[in-house]
C-alpha cells in the first residue's frame, strides 16, 4: 500500500510540475541602464484608435538602442514571435526604425503569452498601451484577439495533462 501511495505521489508531483513548467515563459534578464538613449518617435498621424479593455505592449520610448536591440533579438529568438513582417519589404518594415521594429515584436511576444504584464516587460523595455499602434498595412495584434487562441492552447494542455495523469494512475493501480 505505501508503494501505490508513494507511485501515487510521485506521479502527482510530475504532473504539478510538468503543466506549471508548460505555462511558464523565460522572460528577459533586467539589464542595467545603458547611456544611450534613442530619440522618441511620435505615432503615426491619425492614429487615435482606443479601444477599452484592448491592450497592446510597444517599446518604451527613451529605453536605450542597446537595450532595446537586445530585447528585440530575444523576442524574435527565444521568445518565439514571428517577426517576419519586419524583413525588408515586410508589411512592418518601414518605419526601418529599431523602436518601431521591437514595438511590433514585443506585441507579437505579448499577445502569444497571455497580454500578462511580465510578458511586456523585456527587461524594463517594454510598455503596455491601450492606444492601437497599427499603422498602414501594419497591424498588430490586439488583446482580445489573441486571448481565444492563448485560452484554447491552454485548455488543451490542461486536458492533455489530465488524462495522461489518469492513464498513468490506472496503469498503475492495475499493475500493483
Amino acid at each position: 500500500m505505501k508503494r501505490k501511495q508513494l507511485i501515487m505521489h510521485s506521479l502527482l508531483i510530475l504532473g504539478w510540475f510538468i503543466v506549471s513548467a508548460a505555462g511558464a515563459r523565460v522572460a528577459p534578464q533586467e539589464k542595467a541602464e545603458s547611456a544611450t538613449p534613442i530619440p522618441t518617435l511620435s505615432p503615426p498621424e491619425g492614429n487615435m484608435t482606443f479601444v477599452d479593455g484592448v491592450t497592446w505592449c510597444v517599446a518604451r520610448p527613451g529605453v536605450s538602442q542597446e537595450d532595446l536591440q537586445n530585447a528585440l533579438d530575444w523576442a524574435c529568438g527565444q521568445g518565439g514571435a514571428d517577426c517576419t513582417p519586419l524583413q525588408p519589404g515586410g508589411r512592418c518594415y518601414q518605419p526601418d526604425t529599431l523602436l518601431s521594429h521591437a514595438s511590433y515584436a514585443f506585441n507579437i511576444f505579448y499577445q502569444q503569452n497571455g497580454n500578462s504584464d511580465i510578458a511586456c516587460n523585456f527587461g524594463g523595455a517594454g510598455t503596455i498601451i491601450k492606444r492601437n499602434p497599427s499603422f498602414g498595412s501594419c497591424k498588430f495584434l490586439a488583446s482580445e484577439t489573441s486571448a481565444a487562441s492563448a485560452l484554447t492552447r491552454g485548455s488543451m494542455w490542461m486536458i492533455f495533462a489530465a488524462a495522461s495523469m489518469m492513464f498513468l494512475h490506472l496503469r498503475v493501480f492495475q499493475s500493483v
